[in-house]
């Protein structure tokens, strides 16, 4: 499977939660505690908005492994955002390539998941039809993970973010279910428009994949008023990662299974999750 994190909050170097945390996702990618494969090589990317725009995320992609990556260690040390995604692969499958490296985009959209449409192969042609036409060739990769993305967009990831993609889900786990797949579904996702961060976990067998979210900062400054990253960080500063990046007391909250989270201005969200029929 794969590895990932968001970051929303205060404007930080890419380099502040990528590279420096103990178990930071450049760990992640060699020695993964709770992922599927200890080891995350099939290529990694990152996506952030700029302060100054919003509209579009930024993309950097590559099939290597991202722990001797030179681009990716030159732009963290000088790119800063206030919302980025980070991915780190490990291929179920399709092929190892950029076009199949997260986070993908579409428009202001960002989206990237870890798991799988278990068979895969059997679905994709019916997954490929239920794609709006107009959509359909903007996919470029060969994923499972980028065919939900669509999907999520054509079931209406515009007006309703979490019922476009528990329409997604249900219409992956009828055809599914039509190909005699018992458990079409395993994810962990992470959406944004650059203003919300959207996190769902959720599997058709109810063992979802590890999801993490930071605890509020107000708390954790009254739980360790000597760390000085605390203090230059906002209360509306927050992560959700597939594992820890490290192990500070109070921390690390998992995210319940079949349950979706929503980060935004004011008090964060903390939801159910049910597919519905699409």
């Amino acid at each position: 499977m794969c590895r990932w994190l968001a970051y929303s909050g205060t404007p930080l170097l890419l380099d502040t939660i990528l590279y420096r945390p103990t178990h930071s996702l450049i760990d992640q990618s060699l020695h993964s505690r709770l992922g599927v494969e200890t080891t995350n090589g099939d290529g990694f990317g990152v996506g952030w908005y700029s302060e100054e725009n919003i509209d579009t995320p930024a993309l950097l992609k590559d099939i290597g492994p991202a722990w001797n990556n030179r681009n990716l260690r030159e732009i963290a040390d000088h790119v800063r955002s206030p919302l980025f995604f980070a991915h780190i692969r490990a291929s179920t499958g399709t092929a190892v390539q950029q076009t199949n490296c997260h986070p993908f985009r579409h428009g202001r959209w960002m989206w990237m998941h870890n798991g799988a449409i278990n068979d895969f192969h059997l679905m994709r042609r019916d997954l490929s039809l239920l794609v709006d036409p107009a959509l359909y060739s903007d996919i470029e990769g060969t994923t499972d993970s980028e065919m939900m993305f669509y999907l999520a967009i054509t079931f209406g990831l515009d007006e309703d973010p979490p019922g476009a993609v528990a329409r997604m889900v249900g219409a992956v786990e009828r055809s599914g279910h039509d190909h005699g797949v018992e458990f079409p579904v395993q994810m962990t996702i992470a959406v944004t428009d650059g203003e919300r961060l959207w996190a769902f976990r959720y599997s058709s067998q109810g063992n979802s994949r590890s999801l993490f979210y930071s605890t509020r900062v107000d708390t954790l400054r009254e739980l360790h008023p000597d760390l000085a990253f605390l203090r230059g960080v906002s209360d509306e500063t927050r992560l959700i990662v597939s594992e820890p990046l490290g192990d500070l007391p109070g921390a690390w909250n998992e995210v319940p299974e079949s349950s979706y989270g929503v980060v935004h201005a004011g008090a964060d969200e903390l939801h159910r999750f049910v597919p519905e029929p699409a």
